[in-house]
């Protein structure tokens, strides 16, 4: 029985030319592309409904919306919006795309179509698409905090995990204050960010430094970052040598309400908690409404404060 190798990833080409879809057509499928096709924009967005592509080959002159429009409305909505789009065109159009690259277009083909050209491109592009996918699974997935700022303290980005941190920082330190996570570190945070700047030289920034401890159970380190202008802040959650015995009797909890809260302390979710006590996220949940009602708070971070204060 013959094997049937995997695809090496969906293409779809949006071309009106019968010539040209024939041509990728023919060389994708022989390169063991699985491949889909439109003749129009309107076309290719419904088809991207159903099927997403790994890649989109894109003519630039179509009739109805043309590939401009088309890569916009692609980059527009963000579960189309990671799809690397290659553009395709004659060389009269090459004056067009750095208007493509304001769309959002990664790279361009020209006319005539070179099989072995296209195929290059292709398999370059799907690699970094595919290794930036992984990192970013891997950061969305993982208790990886790390947030990176600009001088005045302008959150840049930052990691899922990071957001959560901040977020209790901000509720232990400054009473439950709002900020705007994705735009500005909380006040006192910031604060302490601008006297480092103001001790450091600039030639230190990019080392990485040892952990500064900002508040009970809150740490970060200064790590490099290779953006001009921008500085990395690892976060941390310090670990402390808590036991279920110890805040059982500290807090008059019970023995389960402790271990739930020495695993929320450590930054732990209900998930990950289930998984540690072999029970569903559902009861821990529980456990956590009546860890609340005793102790008088209202709020994870509250829970964590208590902890910290009496730990």
């Amino acid at each position: 029985m013959m094997e049937v190798s995997a695809s090496n990833g969906t293409v779809l080409i949006v071309d009106d030319t019968p010539g040209n879809l024939a041509l990728l057509s023919d060389t994708l499928s022989e390169a063991n592309y699985r491949v889909l096709v439109a003749t129009d924009g309107c076309s290719a967005i419904e088809q991207i409904q159903y099927v997403k592509p790994d890649i989109i080959l894109l003519d630039v002159m179509m009739p109805g919306i043309d590939g401009f429009e088309t890569c916009s409305r692609l980059k527009a909505d963000p579960a189309t919006a990671p799809i690397p789009v290659l553009f395709m065109t004659g060389l009269s159009e090459l004056d067009d795309l750095l208007r493509g690259f304001g769309e959002g277009a990664l790279d361009y083909i020209v006319k005539p179509i070179r099989p072995a050209e296209v195929l290059a491109r292709i398999e370059v592009h799907l690699t970094q698409s595919r290794n930036l996918r992984r990192a970013e699974s891997l950061l969305d997935h993982h208790d990886f905090a790390a947030v990176a700022v600009d001088a005045a303290g302008g959150i840049v980005w930052l990691t899922p995990a990071a957001r959560e941190w901040l977020d209790d920082f901000a509720e232990l330190q400054e009473g439950g204050a709002q900020h705007t996570a994705d735009k500005l570190l909380p006040e006192s945070m910031r604060g302490w960010f601008q006297r480092w700047l103001r001790q450091s030289w600039r030639s230190e920034v990019a080392a990485e430094t040892e952990a500064h401890r900002l508040a009970p159970g809150f740490a970060l380190r200064v790590g490099a970052c290779q953006n001009p202008d921008e500085y990395l802040l690892l976060l941390q959650r310090e670990d402390a040598q808590w036991t279920p015995e110890t805040l059982r009797d500290k807090l008059k909890l019970t023995f389960r309400e402790a271990e739930i809260l020495m695993w929320i302390a450590r930054g732990k979710t209900n998930k990950e908690i289930g998984i540690i006590l072999t029970t569903s996220p559902r009861t821990v949940n529980k456990h956590l409404e009546h860890i609340f009602e005793k102790l008088g708070v209202s709020t994870r971070a509250a829970a964590v404060a208590m902890v910290l204060q009496r730990g």
